[in-house]
């Protein structure tokens, strides 16, 4: 139980930036939560904070540790969840935001089996394509596909997708096939305007990443609109296969440049706290980490 309360101690220290917060968190003293950081430092052998009179950072040692110690910390709620949400009622207004595309295409089909199973829940389902605050919009969980940043907020990864470089075949056969990477700086490109590069692309060679800056002649801040550009042979897309695989599958799509690889990004169930989490938050996620098991998109793509 000590090993826990250590673990549990060093990650809420990290999370809060400060002994005085991690102490209102866990609803315990400062030098009691000092005391278990402490305890950990001398059973480990290794010094994992910096302590300073302004601020806290991690030590090397700190970084290598944390993402496991919350992944044991991740790991042993779930457990317990596993056998309290079977003898627990499971009820109450759940609000959920997720991607546009994602939403409507592989999470609207699953809503329907979510509430037969929990029929005492009530569902209010957003969807947009920007990053919601969860707290200041009062959701209760979000879907976020992403490289996902260290954050204060606890995530569980669903799946993955990976970015497909595609174009239509009657773009192609106006226009010609690429033969480099370089080459779509002289291409129609369809931007997606929350990519985080911009009009860069980045892709990864078996040598390395390599990157082309492109001029697209089209945007948009939604996938399904790109894809439907792309399907209209307006340009060269780099889109998710979650979206774009049974395009693929049918030849109505073409990937480009096969030999690069495109990002591959975690698609993740992501909730504002792990400490006395909902049944309905935790009976959701376990629902979705179930029905993404082996997506649809990856027999799609064989």
């Amino acid at each position: 139980m000590d090993r826990f309360r250590e673990l549990e101690a060093f990650v809420a220290v990290v999370d809060s930036g400060s002994f005085v917060q991690a102490g209102e968190v866990l609803r315990s003293s400062k030098t009691a939560v000092s005391r278990l950081v402490q305890d950990l430092e001398t059973r480990l052998g290794a010094r994992l904070l910096h302590r300073t009179t302004r601020r806290l950072s991690l030590t090397e040692a700190g970084r290598n540790y944390l993402p496991r110690a919350k992944q044991i910390l991740v790991d042993l709620e779930e457990a317990d969840g596993m056998v309290s949400s079977a003898t627990r009622r499971v009820a109450g207004l759940l609000r959920v935001n997720a991607p546009v595309s994602f939403g409507i295409l592989h999470l609207a089909p699953l809503w329907g089996a979510f509430l037969a199973f929990h029929p005492d829940v009530e569902l209010d389902v957003t969807l947009n394509d920007r990053v919601v605050d969860l707290l200041d919009e009062g959701c209760d969980i979000a879907i976020r596909i992403a490289q996902l940043a260290d954050s204060t907020l606890v995530s569980r990864r669903l799946a993955s997708t990976r970015l497909v470089l595609c174009a239509s075949p009657e773009y192609l056969a106006l226009h010609g096939m690429p033969t480099t990477l370089a080459d779509l700086a002289r291409h129609w490109v369809i931007g997606y305007s929350y990519a985080p590069q911009g009009d860069t692309l980045t892709m990864v060679a078996p040598d390395g990443p390599c990157s082309v800056r492109t001029q697209p002649k089209f945007h948009s801040n939604n996938g399904e609109t790109s894809r439907a550009a792309a399907l209209d042979h307006q340009g060269i897309v780099l889109q998710p296969d979650f979206l774009i695989s049974s395009d693929l599958a049918a030849g109505r799509l073409l990937r480009i440049l096969p030999e690069l690889e495109g990002e591959e990004l975690g698609i993740y169930a992501v909730y504002p706290t792990r400490k006395h989490l909902s049944g309905k938050v935790r009976a959701l996620v376990d629902f979705l980490a179930t029905a993404f098991a082996q997506p649809a998109w990856r027999a799609e793509n064989g």
